[in-house]
């Protein structure tokens, strides 16, 4: 479900809100929970089953850190399960595809193979995870006392999709507690941000995306160098303005619900170096 959809700007977002806001503030958790895994589902159906097992499982390992003789081990094992699984699902047609090339030119026969489907934000999903896991390891947080709690924090759906990224230290407090964030100031901050952010998506992103895509599209021969030049940089536009609007509609809805996200789009194009631009 994206966040520029009429699906989710006039059906999922808004009853969502309404139902957030009208549940008492100890059982906000579940109710954001449930929002969440719904806007997964819509998605990817199938998927849910191996996102909500591997989060079970992943906090009991996690949970356990303290109670078991060699953290180190359970940390490792942690790491094992996630980056196996999101390098299965991301890389395993790619490696039997090459894997069949290599036998084809062999004379063998090729091996047959399902197409591996891929989660919708397995990498951030992923890399949540790992976050916690090392966070947890490290000892710069307590684990969560509850798995809802930590599949809230993995799932919650605002920065699902493309970020931010967030590690667990800068948000496990407002999982616990979030009641010094949610005042009208903040929600008004938050639907402020959203708007910009839907703004910069549909006015600016896809309206020029949409000229950059219709030169590219045209036959090869018709090319000119100064429309190349034109859709290319159409084309930086739209990747710029649509990563900034989604990542300013994530940082809304999250302050719109009490939390505080990080930023994770500052300028990107005016960095010095590459370093620079990857921070």
């Amino acid at each position: 479900m994206i966040f520029s959809t009429v699906l989710f700007l006039f059906y999922f977002l808004p009853i969502f809100l309404l139902a957030y806001h009208f549940t008492p503030i100890k059982h906000r958790n579940i109710t954001a929970l449930i929002g969440s895994i719904i806007f997964y589902i819509w998605g990817a159906p199938v998927f849910i089953f191996i996102l909500l097992g591997s989060c079970i499982i992943d906090y009991y390992i996690t949970y356990n850190f303290d109670k078991y003789k060699k953290p180190k081990l359970l940390l490792i094992i942690s790491l094992i399960l996630n980056i196996g699984m999101l390098a299965y699902f991301k890389y395993a047609n790619f490696f039997v595809d090459n894997l069949n090339a290599f036998l084809s030119v062999a004379g063998f026969s090729a091996i047959k193979w399902i197409k591996v489907g891929l989660p919708i934000g397995i990498s951030f999903f992923t890399f949540q995870k790992i976050s916690y896991s090392i966070d947890i390891y490290r000892k710069r947080n307590k684990p969560l006392d509850s798995v809802s709690d930590y599949i809230l924090y993995i799932i919650l759906f605002p920065q699902l999709i493309a970020g931010p990224i967030i590690r667990f230290n800068e948000i496990a407090e407002q999982i616990r507690d979030r009641r010094k964030n949610e005042t009208y100031q903040n929600k008004l901050i938050g639907f402020y941000r959203f708007i910009i952010g839907l703004s910069k998506k549909v006015l600016i992103a896809n309206s020029v995306g949409a000229f950059a895509d219709t030169i590219f599209n045209a036959p090869p021969e018709s090319f000119e160098p100064v429309s190349s030049w034109i859709a290319t940089l159409a084309y930086t536009i739209q990747i710029y303005f649509d990563f900034s609007g989604y990542s300013d509609m994530a940082i809304g809805i999250g302050r719109m619900l009490g939390f505080r996200f990080p930023e994770n789009f500052n300028n990107p194009y005016t960095s010095k170096s590459i370093t620079e631009f990857w921070r």
